[in-house]
């Protein structure tokens, strides 16, 4: 059933109906691994994917590095867990081949926000030596969705 969890990547909103006509399944099958990949963990929710820039909200978005400590017996997995708890916080990866061990993905309505939150919550963590912050300008593509181009505003110039 890999077809259908691919399916559902793509599009979420597809009904039961849909998936098992695209997956060549029944109905009832899809309707049960569903239920099945939520149970087990599989599936871990269902999200939109918001092209924010089009809209009144200002944001900024952040892709941290950070190097830490590991702990003995636990790796990076608790420092991992101390920093996804914070709100700001939208993704955390463990990193391999760089200098930086976990790569930390948050929102913010602006740089300064975005700067203290580095600055007074995340650099501060015991496990924490060194963090380096790149922000976001423009985003192309992201869960396999292109984000369209924006159409220029138009200015009209009106000289006295």
């Amino acid at each position: 059933m890999t077809k259908l969890l691919q399916l559902l990547e793509e599009d979420c909103t597809l009904t039961p109906e849909q998936l098992a006509s695209m997956a060549d399944r029944k109905v009832e099958e899809v309707k049960a691994a569903i239920a099945k990949y939520e149970q087990d963990k599989v599936i871990l929710g269902y999200k939109a994917i918001v092209d924010w820039d089009r809209t009144e909200r200002e944001a900024v978005t952040a892709l941290i590095e950070v190097k830490v400590t590991p702990q003995r017996g636990e790796g990076f997995d608790r420092v991992a867990e101390r920093i996804y708890q914070y709100d700001e916080v939208e993704s955390v990866y463990l990193m391999s081949g760089g200098a930086y061990d976990l790569i930390v993905i948050i929102s913010g309505r602006t740089l300064r926000e975005v700067a203290e939150f580095v600055g007074q919550r995340l650099a501060p963590l015991e496990d924490v030596t060194g963090t380096a912050t790149h922000f976001i300008l423009r985003k192309y593509k992201e869960k396999h969705l292109i984000f369209p181009k924006q159409e220029e505003q138009k200015r009209e110039w009106i000289f006295v």
